[in-house]
Parts: structure tokens; C-alpha cells; sequence
């Protein structure tokens, strides 16, 4: 039996072809069908709607004599994609008459929202951090946990703890203690829908309106959009080579400080163990709680990693988040938060209010994989290869650029920033222009500094790029930056507008 989206039953009877187009045609330029999708087919429908086929069949002709849809024999109707998209765009193009009242966490969110654009695609490389190679995907190890957990059946399907799996949660309390030294019980962890709801969840529970937080500069957006939407201001704090500039805390008091200390995002630096210190004494003297941030910590290349701050002095102020998204795929929204002890019930509630839990098939599956070793496996696999990308990479970069540039950020992760040293930052406009139309997408550095600070670090003198490598091949990579060099080159010899 199909399902009917075009009029309520008690309707049907009295449809003619007239009335069957006119719905029809309302709900195409709807989206009802989406862009191009697939109809009924007159049979179906007809019974649907206790009509004849022939009063069907005569609204279909309509329709396509309109061009609304597209008709080929013994095939479904499918909808027309051009007059989709032109009636989209003539209805995005009427402005709003509406008075939309929000609340105060809206109309912050209007007045500074993350933003989002579809990837560009069909370019020859795409340097965008964050992306990675589907060959990298572990395939049929997925695939087999992911059967393994469909076969266990329970008693019955209902809402789980919305901590997460006690299996899942045990699987990761040994994985981080081996891998990063992280010693926590499995009553801390929670499992979340990514690194994203991770620090949203921290945000709601550790912040007023008003308060203050330190966010490193340049950092990561989107932890300062979690953050700033619940009316907290953020206090930038620069960085160097080394990570945070932790001796600029001693004046700064804040509620809450997010940092990226084994790899700091985007510049690459390790925070030294003395500044870790530092750190946490700053936290324990204003009782301010630091959201340590290891997003990527599985990416080291020749370097043993520093103790994270969870490991150090205890961890009563610091929440520890991790992600898959670096290592399998950021398609599966699979994060966690090891959180203080005295905080677990909190997140619990918080979790549970938010969306119950997250899925358990995938909870289940990342448990199979943690506890048989695959995942393991895996994460050394993608760590040589990515350890291949990165040096295809500065073997490709040093040999276009030799020391007209300056890269950072090469003992750890999955994207370097490449600094242009002759090329001032009134160009950078000019240079991403001119290798977009080449083929090539790069991404300025100068974009995650915080915009609305005043000073000598508020944007780079220089053009600075963070280039990610983590879903390029090494051709792409070596033809990506030969196009990259020629777009330099243009820019260089002409005059930024």
C-alpha cells in the first residue's frame, strides 16, 4: 500500500483530475517529492484515493505537459528537478513579513550563527581540514560489528541509560587508559552525539549568561559558539608555538576555559608540561572548570604524546573530550566526555533531556571493535597512512616554496598551517580566489582568530592556510600544490584590491 501525502482520506472520493493536480503540483513545489523524486504510480495512487486510474493517469499528463514532472513508460513519474529548483529560489527571494519573537538564546544565535556551505565539489584537491578518505574507513570491520550487534536481541527495544552503554563505556575506560593515560572510572564517562553536543552539554551546565570563558586564539569556532549562545563572553587568549599563553591567565577570571593542549587547533603546538601546570592551578584557584579537548590525539608522528591535564594533579576541574570523528568517520556522531565524579548524574539528566541517548546499534558496534582489537588495529593503520599524506604533503610544499613559507604544526594531526612569508594578508582574498579557480580549496587561518579582538595578534601580517590531508591521495596532494604555487605566483606579481 503506498502511502498517501496528498489529501486526507475522507477527501478522496470526492477528487477529480483537476483537484489531484492542483494537490499534487502545491506539494512538487513543496518539496513534499524532494528535487527530483519518485511518484506513485498511477495504479498505486488511483487505489490509493478510490479514483480511476484514468482520472490519475489525465493529472499526470497535466502535470507533465507543465513540465512538473517527468514521464517515461512502465516507469514511475519522477519530479522535474529545474522547475524544483527555480520555484526554490523564487520563493528564498521573497523576504519575510514575519515579527519572529525567539528567546534570548535565539536571537543570539541569529545575531551570530556557525554557518554552513556545501563543500565544493569536483574540485583537483580539496585542502579542507576535517575530511577524510573513504578508502580509510574500516568497511568490514564496521560492517561485521555492526552485525554482531544487530544478532544480540534484547528482552525488548526501550530507552537505554542515557550515559551510554555500560559496554561501550567499559571498552573506552580501558582504551584511554592505555592509549592516553587517562585513569577514570566507567560511571564518569558519557557518551555523546559527537565532540559537538559534547561542549554543548558543558555550555548549558557550566555557564550563565554573562559569564566569562577563555578560548584560545585562534581556536576553534564552533566550541566558541557553543559557548557565546548562552550569553557567556568569551576572553581571547593567544597562542604561540607552544599553545596557550598561560602566563597571560594570572589577570583573567572566567568560569570555564577551553583548550586543545596535546595539539592545539589550528596551530599545531604541544602545551609544555609547565604551562599544563600552570593551567590547572589557575583552574583550582577560581574554581573554573577546563574542557580539555583531545580531538585528534591519535595522530602522533615520531613524538610521545604529553600527559593530558586529566592525568596531572587529578581532574576535579577538567572535562575530557573524545571523538571517533578523526578516526572512523565524523559521519558517525559518536563522541565522549569523561566527566568529575560529581558531576556524572548532571550530565546524565542533561544528556537525557537532550535526546534520551544516543543510538545504541552504534554504541554497540564501536564497543565490538574496541574490545576485539579492531579498533586498534585500525587507528595504526590510518596513522601510517596519514604519517605517508602529511609527508607527501611538506616534501610537496618545500619543494614549490623552499623558505618563502613557514609550516606549523607538523608533529601531530591531520592538517598543517602553511604561513606565506611574502605574501602580506591583503592578498589572502586574492589567493583563495585564484586557486578555487584552479581547482584547489584552501582555507585561511586568519578566519578562526577572534574577530572582534583588538591588537597586534587580532589577524596574521601574513596569508596563513590550514591544510588538511586526511582525504586527499598523495597525487592529489602533489597536483593540488603545483596549483597552488601558480595561483602564488599570480597573486604575488599583481596588487591585492
Amino acid at each position: 500500500m503506498v502511502q498517501m501525502k496528498t489529501v486526507p482520506a475522507r477527501r478522496a472520493g470526492r477528487m477529480g483530475a483537476r483537484q489531484i493536480y492542483q494537490t499534487l503540483r502545491d506539494q512538487i513545489m513543496e518539496q513534499v517529492y524532494g528535487v527530483d523524486g519518485l511518484l506513485p504510480s498511477s495504479r498505486a495512487l488511483s487505489s490509493e484515493l478510490g479514483v480511476s486510474r484514468t482520472t490519475v493517469t489525465v493529472a499526470y499528463e497535466q502535470l507533465a505537459a507543465e513540465g512538473f514532472i517527468e514521464v517515461r513508460h512502465g516507469a514511475r513519474p519522477r519530479v522535474a528537478r529545474a522547475v524544483v529548483e527555480k520555484g526554490r529560489a523564487r520563493t528564498a527571494s521573497k523576504p519575510s513579513v514575519r515579527n519572529v519573537r525567539l528567546s534570548k538564546f535565539g536571537e543570539r544565535l541569529r545575531h551570530d550563527p556557525p554557518g554552513w556551505t556545501l563543500p565544493p565539489r569536483g574540485l583537483v584537491a580539496n585542502f579542507r581540514y576535517g575530511d577524510l578518505s573513504p578508502s580509510d574507513f574500516p568497511t568490514l570491520a564496521w560492517k561485521k560489528a555492526m552485525v554482531s550487534a544487530l544478532n544480540r536481541r534484547p528482552e525488548r527495544l526501550a530507552y537505554d541509560d542515557p550515559c551510554g552503554s555500560l559496554r561501550l563505556r567499559t571498552a573506552l575506560q580501558g582504551y584511554l587508559w592505555r592509549s592516553r593515560s587517562v585513569r577514570c572510572d566507567v560511571d564518569q564517562i558519557v557518551v555523546v552525539n559527537g565532540s559537538q553536543q559534547g561542549l554543548d552539554i558543558c555550555a548549558r551546565l557550566l555557564l550563565n549568561a554573562g559569564d566569562q570563558f577563555v578560548m584560545e586564539d585562534p581556536g576553534y569556532l564552533m566550541a566558541r559558539h557553543a559557548f557565546s549562545v548562552t550569553g557567556a563572553v568569551a576572553i581571547p587568549i593567544p597562542v604561540d608555538r607552544d599553545g596557550l599563553e598561560t602566563e597571560r591567565l594570572a589577570t583573567v577570571e572566567a568560569r570555564l576555559a577551553y583548550v586543545t593542549p596535546s595539539h592545539q587547533y589550528p596551530l599545531g603546538g604541544v602545551l609544555p608540561i609547565g604551562r599544563r601546570h600552570q593551567l590547572l592551578a589557575w583552574s583550582r584557584r577560581l574554581d573554573a572548570y577546563l574542557i580539555e579537548d583531545d580531538y585528534d590525539s591519535e595522530y602522533r608522528y615520531g613524538t610521545k604524546p604529553v600527559p593530558p591535564l586529566h592525568s596531572l594533579e587529578g581532574s576535579g576541574n577538567v572535562v575530557y573530550l573524545g571523538t571517533v570523528s578523526k578516526t572512523l568517520s565524523p559521519t558517525l556522531r559518536l563522541g565522549y566526555l569523561v566527566v568529575p565524579a560529581d558531576l556524572r548524574s548532571l550530565f546524565g539528566a542533561a544528556k537525557q533531556i537532550m535526546d534520551r541517548h544516543t543510538p545504541q546499534i552504534e554504541q554497540e558496534a564501536l564497543a565490538t571493535m574496541l574490545e576485539s582489537g579492531a579498533y586498534d588495529s585500525h587507528v595504526r593503520r590510518v596513522r601510517r597512512r596519514s604519517a605517508e599524506r602529511q609527508q607527501a604533503l611538506l616534501n610537496a610544499l618545500r619543494r614549490r616554496f623552499g623558505d618563502r613559507i613557514q609550516i606549523d604544526g607538523t608533529d601531530a594531526g591531520l592538517h598543517v598551517v602553511v604561513w606565506f612569508r611574502d605574501l602580506a594578508q591583503d592578498f589572502e582574498a586574492a589567493l583563495i580566489e585564484a586557486t578555487r579557480s584552479k581547482g584547489v580549496g584552501v582555507y585561511p587561518v586568519s578566519a578562526l582568530f577572534d574577530r572582534r579582538r583588538q591588537g597586534r595578534r587580532s589577524r596574521p601580517e601574513v596569508v596563513g592556510l590550514v591544510m588538511g590531508f586526511a582525504a586527499l591521495e598523495v597525487r592529489q596532494i602533489e597536483r593540488g600544490c603545483t596549483l597552488l604555487a601558480q595561483a602564488v605566483d599570480e597573486v604575488a606579481a599583481g596588487r591585492p584590491r
